[in-house]
């Protein structure tokens, strides 16, 4: 029998947006640790998939209480549940996330603001030849699966040391490069739900298998691991 996400995990996160302190959140705990412990033992079987095929190193769930210091927006808690399972090895580079949401789920991996090492190796690589990444973002699948980076998080023109005349200057000038496909409510809930999103996530592997490679390596294609 398939685990799945019950709609009451749901049912909980929209009376929540509309009663987001900490009073109601109280008043409600019971409901709130039996969506978690639903939830959790979704992440579980997630996981367990996810080491068919790949080594996990560790699962994050994320919590639900907001980081209000350095925010106008003072509600104290998230209005969605997230959770991520990081690649093991420093071989092996990239990860798993999931977000859910009522009306906003959605599944991600990449890499998202990554260190200025990686990222300038990352650009340098793009620089050298895009022809590798340009097959694996183009793949019939892949493409209708994801649609390209996510490009929201870009600089303007060319970073430092970049030409912006240079043919690659739509990958280079990206400061993240992950990918996001979104579910609807009723997909979230259906019983196939959890194959649907490692079909996803098994899609990945191509990007991870070369970015691994690209993150290992220096521009000669020396490895960095010891």
């Amino acid at each position: 029998m398939s685990i799945t996400i019950p709609k009451s995990s749901f049912i909980f996160l929209k009376k929540l947006a509309k009663n987001n302190d900490r009073d109601w959140m109280q008043e409600h705990k019971k409901e709130y640790l039996a969506s978690e412990k639903d939830l959790k033992s979704f992440y579980a079987e997630v996981q367990k998939r996810l080491e068919e095929t790949d080594e996990i190193s560790k699962q994050k769930i994320f919590r639900i209480n907001r980081d209000i210091r350095f925010s106008k927006d003072k509600t104290p808690y998230n209005i969605h549940r997230s959770v991520s399972w990081g690649r093991a090895g420093e071989q092996r580079r990239g990860g798993y996330y999931l977000r859910l949401e009522p009306g906003n789920s959605l599944m991600a991996g990449g890499f998202f603001s990554p260190e200025p090492a990686d990222l300038l190796r990352i650009r340098k690589e793009f620089e050298l030849d895009s022809s590798e990444i340009r097959d694996i973002l183009e793949a019939t699948e892949f493409k209708k699966a994801f649609n390209g980076f996510n490009q929201h998080y870009k600089v303007k023109t060319a970073p430092k040391g970049f030409s912006k005349e240079d043919s690659n200057i739509d990958l280079i000038r990206l400061k993240s490069y992950f990918v996001e496909h979104k579910f609807t409510d009723s997909e979230v809930h259906s019983p196939d739900f959890i194959d649907k999103l490692l079909y996803h996530y098994q899609l990945l592997r191509p990007y991870y298998n070369y970015m691994s490679s690209v993150l290992t390596t220096d521009l000669n294609g020396v490895s960095l691991i010891e």
